[in-house]
């Protein structure tokens, strides 16, 4: 890969992550063949991965639009936001191949842009349906007036033009830039305010405003669900543990290494033998890869571990698939799914996670 030389640039966040040549071009850098493998593959199996299991959970709801509440509004548009932010992701793995950008200004501004709306959508729409939860957990019969279809498309709208609004940087300020290597798509704001902006956005809403409404909501919810007489409220328990685990696992490191990187920047850090330049570069690759993934567990931490949407996953595959070609436990009997028809109010409070 073209541009050894060029400097790392200061400008780096969720919308510039991406760039192979922001990873591995430095003089300082030690990890710059392990990069150019590793990071393509990744995205690759990312791509994949978001596609199958977001565009399910699409097709699904697409299918059973008829019969749509709140929290298949938002599933439908938590999968539309993960597939807005993998689609970008061929671009920037050819872009990270060939090692130059060769698609043009519109091409590049769009990519980071749907890159940057699809991250912060996804990230307020997980908001979003964990409040929705502990309204339904701690006042199931006065918080139910919002759950209209109505509401539901008030605050679809109200998520994406939020998401669109935070995203405002990477319209205006990403360009094609001539360096030293060729062509590079690139976030290049015009004062220091805008990468000041962008961290906060970056590590305040895409990770501690979050984070912040998980722990307190669920911190809630779970000792109201221990008390109700459910055989799923252990279940359901172990995957509010597992969402605010596994969303706190995966984007955290990269968020520290956001603020390293910043300060080095800065001037705050002084690096005279290259060892944090080179420790950075390679935590930018590994942390890349790891939160990149996270789009790819949604489906299954907010859809697929449900049994009435796994049902339908399985209707829909066995419609597309010749018999015989899917595993066998996708021709078992529904009757299983239908045994009890009648459940108390805890059991139809605890459905709401895993249903």
């Amino acid at each position: 890969m073209s541009g050894i030389g060029e400097e790392y640039s200061s400008t780096h966040g969720y919308y510039d992550d991406y760039q192979l040549s922001n990873v591995i071009v430095s003089p300082c850098n030690n990890a710059s063949t392990f990069g150019i493998v590793f990071l393509p593959t990744v995205y690759c199996l990312v791509f994949i991965l978001s596609f199958i299991g977001n565009g399910l959970v699409v097709c699904v709801l697409v299918k059973h639009r008829k019969q749509t509440n709140l929290t298949d509004i938002c599933l439908f548009n938590l999968a539309l936001a993960d597939l807005l932010f993998a689609l970008t992701l061929p671009l920037h793995t050819h872009y990270a191949v060939i090692g130059e950008w060769v698609f043009g200004d519109f091409v590049c501004c769009v990519s980071k842009v749907s890159h940057a709306i699809g991250f912060f959508g996804s990230v307020f729409f997980i908001m979003v349906m964990t409040l929705d939860r502990y309204v339904v957990i701690l006042h199931p019969l006065t918080g139910g007036w919002y759950r209209t279809l109505g509401a539901g498309v008030a605050i679809t709208v109200s998520v994406w033009t939020l998401s669109l609004t935070v995203s405002l940087p990477a319209l205006i300020f990403s360009k094609v830039t001539n360096e030293t290597y060729g062509k590079a798509c690139r976030y290049a704001p015009e004062n220091n305010f805008w990468n000041t902006y962008q961290l906060f956005a970056d590590n305040i809403l895409g990770l501690a405003l979050p984070l912040m409404v998980m722990a307190g909501c669920y911190s809630r919810i779970i000792p109201k669900l221990v008390t109700m007489k459910s055989a799923k409220k252990y279940r359901v328990v172990r995957l509010i543990i597992t969402i605010m685990v596994t969303f706190f696992l995966f984007w955290t490191p990269y968020n520290i290494y956001l603020v390293l990187e910043y300060l080095k920047n800065e001037g705050v850090f002084v690096d005279t033998e290259c060892t944090l330049d080179s420790s950075l570069k390679l935590a930018n690759v590994l942390t890349v890869a790891l939160a990149y993934t996270h789009c790819c567990l949604n489906p299954f931490l907010y859809a697929f571990v449900g049994q009435r949407f796994a049902k339908r996953v399985l209707q829909l595959l066995r419609s597309w698939i010749p018999s015989g070609l899917l595993p066998h436990f996708a021709y078992v009997s529904e009757s299983s799914s239908r045994r009890s028809s009648v459940m108390s109010r805890s059991s139809e409070v605890v459905s709401t996670f895993i249903k």
